[in-house]
């Protein structure tokens, strides 16, 4: 009597890779790195994180020394730009495979960031440079942000920690909660810290081609390991 040999299930292409929670948080702390380069190196202003973008363009619009309206407002715009582009190729591949819209959405993240390095690296003192990097990694921000907004994962925006911190203090056994998600955001706050760290450490000894270039590398790694689940 012969006996069949089960032949071992292969994983479906979308579980194959890096979850998306960690992927999520390796580019918490790439924001973090960003923003340390933009609000250090590009004059008081955020490329990754609008919310401070806006009150930074409040303090700039009041006459608060070290502020500029033009450089903040071109960060908004360039993120709003690139979040019509996430969205509308959110419409267009969000139906398909998550595996590959999330890494062709992380391979583009990391051109354009690998496209602000070389900038930063050939015309460091060009008056155009500062425009060209706050246009340029907002756009890269904006973009990721419309597409994890689509992606639906939990708690981990990449850019904000205002809802994260909230529902970390809420939601704990303290606030009367279950603490169950309390340590996914936790590693979301100590992500963006380490990043902006890290970030704020680049720019003031290497200046701003090294942290971006660095950025542009982590992006482009996810960008191959990436899976479609969380």
């Amino acid at each position: 009597m012969s006996t069949k040999t089960e032949e071992p299930t292969e994983s479906a292409p979308e579980d194959r890779g890096l979850r998306l929670v960690p992927v999520l948080l390796a580019l918490t702390l790439v924001s973090g790195l960003i923003d340390a380069v933009s609000y250090l190196g590009l004059g008081h202003v955020f490329t990754a994180n609008m919310t401070g973008n806006v009150v930074v363009l409040g303090f700039a619009a009041a006459g608060a020394p070290g502020f500029s309206v033009p450089h903040t407002v071109t960060s908004l715009a360039s993120f709003l730009a690139g979040a019509v582009v996430g969205g509308r190729t959110a419409v267009r591949l969000g139906r398909g495979s998550r595996r590959r819209w999330a890494r062709l959405t992380l391979a583009a993240e990391a051109a354009l960031l690998a496209a602000s390095a070389v900038v930063a690296f050939v015309a460091p003192d060009d008056t155009a440079t500062v425009y060209t990097l706050i246009a340029v990694t907002a756009f890269a921000m904006g973009l990721r942000n419309a597409t994890v907004r689509r992606l639906g994962v939990p708690d981990i925006t990449t850019t904000v920690l205002t809802m994260t911190l909230t529902g970390l203090a809420a939601d704990s056994r303290a606030g009367g909660g279950p603490g169950t998600r309390s340590p996914r955001r936790s590693a979301a706050v100590v992500a963006m810290v380490v990043g902006a760290a890290l970030g704020a450490w680049l720019v003031l000894h290497h200046g701003l081609g090294i942290p971006l270039l660095v950025t542009a590398v982590l992006v482009g790694v996810l960008a191959v390991v990436a899976s479609g689940r969380e």
